[in-house]
């Protein structure tokens, strides 16, 4: 819990109280190793590659044991998982020396167990045997402090890979938090908060750490091939001509991933049922969210401004329409002023016509730098409608109706606006005039009809929406001013029913 809480510091905090600790622990691992090599020199013979091809051919269940061996390689990926918050000079340096020392500890391990004499005592490791007697309460509390932090690799890991799912528009958006400069290094507390009750659950299911390793040797081979396949798929897809050298290269790659794969699928009843579990449990939502994403791009997404333009006239213009508000304000996906969100023209003119004395249609692009607030308005009828883009630097806080309220400001001590309030009876009274803010969530009409598949769509994309932020918390507006409203929209066929008319009469009698 208290690895979790210190998360919103950011990667750089944690790293300097992490760092010194990690250095320590790799530094005793290699002189643990070192002492044991000098006692049997000969364990050295185990980089000659032909006792690898011998335990699996000759050896009668030496390809299982493979599957037992494979721990040793883990810890690699959570390395690499870490490559956005940690950049890939340091982890370039970091792996050469971190290498060099585990490989160091495991020819020790070796050399104890093949010198004379050894047997290993009941309830006993090997790690825990290569270490002097007077140094066992040092390992035990430097081993319990490593294993803790080695989890925040893949803490950082997971808020990069769902930063990036939310980009590619296959999860909701999230709170992200930017603790530092660097836009790489994110915090996201729904991510953050699910982590530790998932982990305070498999430790209730699992119990004991050692019944946990084929969960994770299994999750970590799969993960080994799967990366391989796209990261030779991306090659192959970048660099035609150099085909058959990348066929070469990952035809390798995956041989030795596939006999580590093989080799760990027996642990699938001991365990690895986990990791499959969930594994096909995310994949189902978010391919599920994926379709019903499909389905929304199946409507007619914008609408031509210059469509736009007279029937707000016209709506301005109607005598027998009351005021909605003085400003009226949208927030919209449109990047362009030319054009405008079908859902924003159903809210304006499908239903009531809202009447207003300015349309202001808003648009917020996140900066690669952590901060500035840059603007640009764009006049799609003079003094009634305007298309303002608010660029906001990525650490900036989205104080968006504070920011809109200092743009109208500005444009009427420029003489471009009046800031006259459309309600005569408090006209001037007041020194700001009132604003509203619309904010639009989209429905599946009720008219559509929707095969048991795409309903699913629907329930899994309600789900992951629940998840994410509210529209007026993902635009920073405060919620007594801001207005939510359900569109209905069109994704699918619509439902057509038969009616027939048994008697009609409209004569008086």
């Amino acid at each position: 819990m208290v690895l979790f809480s210190v998360q919103q510091f950011g990667t750089a905090a944690i790293g300097k109280a992490f760092g010194p600790v990690m250095l320590i622990w790799f530094s005793f691992l290699g002189y643990l190793g070192v002492i044991n090599i000098a006692k049997n020199p000969e364990v050295l013979g185990a980089f000659n590659p032909y006792h690898a091809y011998h335990l699996i051919v000759h050896v009668d269940g030496g390809f299982w044991v493979l599957g037992a061996v494979f721990l040793c390689t883990t810890g690699a990926e959570a390395l690499y998982s870490d490559l956005g918050h940690c950049g890939k000079y340091n982890i370039r340096i970091s792996w050469m020396l971190m290498a060099s020392l585990l490989v160091i500890n495991y020819l020790g391990q070796s050399a104890l167990c093949l010198s004379d004499g050894f047997v290993l005592a009941p309830n006993q490791t090997v790690f825990y045997s290569m270490v002097p007697d007077g140094m066992l309460p040092f390992a035990i509390v430097i081993a319990t402090a490593a294993t803790i932090i080695a989890s925040q690799a893949l803490i950082t890991g997971v808020f990069t890979l769902m930063n990036e799912a939310i980009k590619l528009d296959l999860w909701t958006n999230l709170k992200i938090k930017y603790p530092s400069e660097h836009q790489g290094q994110i915090y996201i507390p729904f991510i953050n908060w699910f982590l530790m009750t998932g982990c305070i659950a498999v430790i209730l299911i699992f119990k004991k750490s050692s019944a946990m390793e084929a969960t994770y040797g299994l999750a970590i081979t799969i993960d080994m091939v799967m990366t391989s396949i796209l990261l030779g798929l991306l090659l192959l897809i970048k660099y035609p001509k150099l085909k058959p050298f990348y066929i070469m290269i990952f035809t390798v790659f995956l041989t030795i991933e596939g006999i580590f794969l093989m080799s760990n699928l027996g642990k699938i009843v001991h365990g690895g049922w986990f990791t499959l579990m969930l594994a096909i449990a995310f994949f189902s939502i978010l391919f599920l969210y994926y379709k019903a994403k499909q389905l929304r791009r199946n409507i007619t997404e914008y609408v031509p401004m210059k469509r736009v333009v007279p029937l707000i006239k016209a709506v301005q213009e109607d005598k027998n329409l009351p005021y909605d508000c003085t400003n009226l304000v949208y927030p919209t996906r449109s990047i362009t002023p030319n054009k405008l969100d079908t859902t924003v023209f159903h809210s304006l003119f499908r239903k009531k016509p809202r009447k207003a004395g300015i349309y202001w249609f808003l648009h917020i692009n996140i900066l690669p730098d952590p901060w500035g607030v840059h603007y640009t308005v764009n006049e799609v009828i003079d003094k009634k409608c305007y298309y303002v883009q608010l660029e906001l630097g990525f650490k900036e806080e989205h104080r968006v109706e504070y920011m809109i309220k200092k743009i109208q400001r500005t444009m009427i001590e420029k003489g471009e606006l009046t800031g006259h309030s459309v309600f005569e009876s408090i006209n001037d009274k007041f020194k700001e005039v009132d604003f509203k803010f619309v904010v639009l969530n989209s429905r599946i009409a009720t008219d559509v009809i929707l095969t048991p598949f795409q309903q699913l769509c629907v329930k899994a994309y309600r789900f992951v929406k629940s998840t994410g932020l509210k529209p007026a918390e993902d635009f920073g507006l405060d919620k007594t001013n801001v207005e939510v409203e359900y569109i209905p929209i069109n994704v699918a066929k619509k439902y057509d029913m038969e009616m027939v008319e048994d008697f009609e009469d409209y004569s008086q009698t």
